[in-house]
């Protein structure tokens, strides 16, 4: 008897985004669940190298590239130091043992001070690894086994940006689909999962830049679709065919949209920013005719993604300064300078403390709490830390730009 494909579509859809936004034994995608960065609850809030370091591990060559664990692997990007390889890193979760590497050629190229030859995350759908390549010229999509093997390559095409490359894949169902947007072009490409050719790509109106990863909306009935964010603002996509669900226009923004869009409730917020400290941040309410509930055009992150609990947002923002605000109406409920150095990681949550790291080491935990800031801890890793961090199974992996860390509690 045939199956009715409306039924395994809507089954497939409810099944990748429980995957893609309740907590998981995996953290397989950049800031784990949907891009959330919610951590589990058993994560250390407390970490020191000489209390509860698992293992410390150097990482060969440079990149901000943030972990992904899958089973007991763990991977990551790196770049070599002359920019000749870029590099696709296994290790074992457990000891933090290189595995294996795999490498492509590549060439030294322009980027941002703030920005490496290898920032993109890797992603997995748990069978394979995909990982995004900037050779200094173009952009290539590949896909290893979890042992290493090469499946498939695929070519995006030439980029050109004035900061570098940074984005990162994200899996949906069958399909890896990227948000290839650099200076001048843009456009959003889905490629099948198991064989790397096209499913399909929709042109997006160019601007700067935005390596925003894209973001799962679950819709009525089960039904998902990716929401996209850049200069121009948002974008929702069917990800089996790429067909536009609705569009944003946030005409007053100029800015890049490097942090991520994250949902809460049923409201997505964006943020932009960019070196100059111009900042700007909006909640929109999905839907035909999309809804902005607030806009903000100061004291919100460029480069850091916000977190979300309950009715409240919170964020760190670029400069040092730990914020709450209400998700509903954007009102600031309080804001604290926690660190005196910048920031480019994204916090995480972990049950209902935020851990957030400047890019001296120094890391702070906190209380989610609308009341106030109360600071839970305050470390130093003794490393330069531009990469978010990741989190499964108890256990807090840390990417700073000369090793990876791994602490859990005693």
């Amino acid at each position: 008897m045939d199956r009715d494909p409306r039924s395994a579509l809507t089954i497939l859809a409810i099944t990748w985004l429980g995957l893609a936004t309740a907590p998981a034994a995996d953290w397989t995608r950049f800031r784990g669940p949907n891009g959330s960065g919610i951590a589990p609850k058993d994560v250390p809030v407390q970490v020191s190298t000489s209390n509860n370091l698992l293992w410390k591990v150097p990482i060969p060559g440079q990149g901000h590239s943030s972990p992904i664990i899958v089973g007991n692997k763990l991977f990551l990007q790196s770049a070599a130091t002359d920019g000749s390889k870029r590099m696709l890193l296994c290790l074992d979760a457990t000891t933090g043992k290189l595995l294996w590497i795999r490498e492509v050629i590549g060439q030294q190229a322009h980027t941002h001070k703030k920005n490496t030859l290898a920032s993109s995350t890797p992603a997995s759908d748990g069978e394979r690894v995909y990982c995004l390549f900037w050779d200094g010229t173009s952009v290539s999509l590949h896909a290893y086994t979890l042992d290493g093997q090469p499946v498939w390559a695929a070519a995006l095409g030439s980029y050109q940006s004035q900061h570098g490359f940074g984005a990162s894949p994200v899996v949906v169902g069958d399909k890896v689909i990227v948000n290839f947007d650099q200076d001048g072009a843009a456009e959003v490409v889905a490629f099948h999962a198991k064989t790397g050719e096209k499913a399909w790509a929709v042109p997006r109106k160019p601007s700067r830049a935005n390596p925003a990863s894209p973001l799962i909306h679950e819709l009525p009935g089960g039904k998902i679709e990716i929401v996209v964010a850049n200069t121009g603002g948002l974008t929702a996509y069917d990800p089996a065919t790429g067909k536009i669900h609705w569009d944003w226009d946030w005409e007053s923004n100029k800015l890049r949209t490097v942090a991520s869009p994250i949902l809460v409730n049923d409201t997505i917020v964006v943020v932009a920013g960019d070196g100059g400290g111009s900042r700007a941040a909006a909640a929109v309410q999905p839907g035909a005719t999309p809804k902005v509930l607030w806009a903000k055009r100061k004291d919100v992150p460029y480069v850091p993604t916000p977190l979300a609990k309950g009715d409240h947002l919170y964020w760190v923002t670029d400069t040092g300064f730990a914020t709450c605000a209400d998700a509903k109406t954007g009102e600031v409920l309080w804001s604290e300078r926690a660190f005196t150095k910048a920031i480019s990681a994204s916090p995480i949550l972990i049950g209902d403390t935020i851990l957030a790291i400047a890019e001296d080491g120094k890391i702070i935990s906190f209380k989610a709490d609308p009341q106030g800031f109360e600071k839970v801890f305050e470390g130093d890793l003794g490393d330069a830390v531009f990469a978010s961090p990741a989190a499964v199974d108890g256990k807090l992996f840390i990417r700073s730009t000369e090793n990876l860390f791994c602490f859990s509690k005693k």
